[in-house]
């Protein structure tokens, strides 16, 4: 019997996930498997780089799951420094190019996996790619920042453009290094995958930390010197001096490859799927990672989440199905969780302008209570904000900012999005209680109760 052939475009979380989770499941006289990757790591955790950057962990090797010679060891055929420049789906084949030697061969496929991830946000603007701009998405992205960051640090200073996860979880890795940081983002408050009320109190946070928070301001420009290296970041406010300019402006999913070969794309660039990873229309090509859109339950619509927890799930999912077995990802409800210094954020679910846009009627309940008994030493402040929808008390989202014990609190409000349950259902959740982890109502709970409250139609609704 002729082995089945594997092919997975990409050698990080779900590319990875599905090709060990096929190996498992199927000798290699059964079952060939061969990844391409075009970078020199594998199974890697891109989220460990801004700790990495701040010198909280080490790095590279530290950050690498499983190396290529860890899978090469387990019967999967892993090219390195390889990149796919072609699909061909007619003839079921890939074109590979190295991109050491230039050599460029076809490969071909039973099964075809897209993994090929996500690229950072670079605005067409002048200077952008000048040396000293550093977008942060791989760990050689990460090498080189951290080459730079080397040395001494006094008197030396960091822009950061944009203001989500990645910009302020890079703040904080500037401000461990000694740097002074100064942070530029558009919208009104940071953290735009929170409501601007919430936003407003990581701003508050970070200027306390000495961190420089300049908002409602677009980047115009990055401005170099004589040597060509980036040192000032232009703005329609003006200009700021930076010896090191970071972007944090999100990122945008890399199917330039499946846009090429006329792939289903969704609203955001992603490649859209059915629940078992299989790429819509093409029973023998898959998709995982921050590459699709994924399903998110609460709104019912396709989004772009760019997650290692997913990719690694939906590499599961995808390896089981290509051996024959079954399996799905049924979606996501949107959590994230995020920190700069001591601060800790979390959000789950629908921000106020995702319900209006979905035409919901909803309240919101903001609550002020503390990480552990008020009594108890080392009890720390947190805010939960909850939106539910008016009328049928359904839980629509969660966000929470505060202090150590705060954000791993959203994992019960995921929990109870995934169950759609409602608030009053959630008061009375049987959590764990004792003064050296909560108050006798936890937060969440407060929150819920007071929700409740004000979906009967006595409270704010929007």
């Amino acid at each position: 019997m002729t082995a089945q052939r594997l092919v997975v475009v990409g050698g990080d979380a779900a590319g990875m996930s599905a090709a060990s989770r096929a190996r498992r499941l199927r000798e290699p006289g059964a079952l060939e498997i061969t990844a391409f990757e075009r970078g020199r790591f594998t199974s890697y955790s891109a989220c460990g780089i801004p700790y990495w950057a701040g010198g909280v962990v080490d790095g590279p090797d530290a950050l690498i799951a499983r190396a290529p010679e860890e899978h090469r060891d387990r019967g999967i055929d892993v090219r390195m420094r390889t990149e796919v420049t072609e699909l061909d789906l007619q003839r079921q084949c890939v074109l590979a190019r190295d991109l050491e030697s230039g050599e460029e061969r076809r490969h071909g496929y039973d099964h075809l996996v897209l993994a090929t991830g996500a690229r950072p946000v670079r605005p067409p603007l002048e200077g952008i790619d000048a040396p000293g701009v550093h977008a942060v998405q791989t760990l050689d992205d990460g090498r080189a920042l951290v080459a730079a960051l080397d040395g001494d640090a006094e008197d030396r200073r960091a822009v950061v453009v944009g203001a989500g996860y990645i910009g302020v979880e890079m703040a904080e890795a500037l401000v461990r290094r000694g740097y002074a940081v100064t942070v530029v983002e558009r919208a009104s408050q940071p953290m735009a995958t929170l409501d601007p009320d919430m936003g407003a109190l990581v701003r508050d946070a970070m200027t306390a930390m000495g961190i420089k928070v300049v908002t409602d301001t677009e980047v115009t420009a990055v401005r170099t010197g004589p040597d060509g290296t980036a040192r000032a970041v232009a703005t329609d406010a003006g200009e700021f001096p930076a010896d090191v300019v970071v972007l944090g402006l999100g990122v945008r999913p890399e199917t330039a490859l499946a846009r090429a070969a006329g792939l289903p794309l969704g609203a955001s660039g992603g490649l859209l799927t059915d629940r078992s990873m299989r790429v819509r229309g093409h029973e023998n090509v898959w998709a995982g990672g921050d590459c699709v859109e994924v399903l998110d339950l609460v709104s019912g619509r396709t989004r772009h989440v760019a997650l290692g927890t997913h990719a690694n799930k939906h590499g599961q999912v995808i390896g089981t199905n290509v051996t024959g077995g079954r399996a799905t990802f049924p979606g996501v409800v949107g959590t994230a969780v995020s920190k700069v210094c001591d601060l800790e954020i979390a959000r789950t679910g629908l921000l106020e302008a995702q319900a209006r846009e979905e035409g919901l009627r909803y309240v919101t309940a903001t609550i002020e209570s503390t990480s552990r008994a008020g009594y108890y030493p080392g009890a720390r402040p947190m805010t939960v904000k909850m939106l539910a929808e008016q009328g049928t008390g359904r839980l629509l989202g969660v966000q929470i900012v505060g202090r150590e014990g705060a954000a791993k609190r959203v994992d019960v409000a995921a929990v109870a999005l995934t169950a759609g349950m409602t608030v009053d259902q959630m008061t009375s959740l049987d959590l764990g209680y004792a003064p050296p982890f909560s108050p006798v109502w936890d937060p969440v709970l407060v929150a819920a109760r007071r929700a409740a409250h004000l979906t009967d139609g006595r409270g704010r609704s929007s």
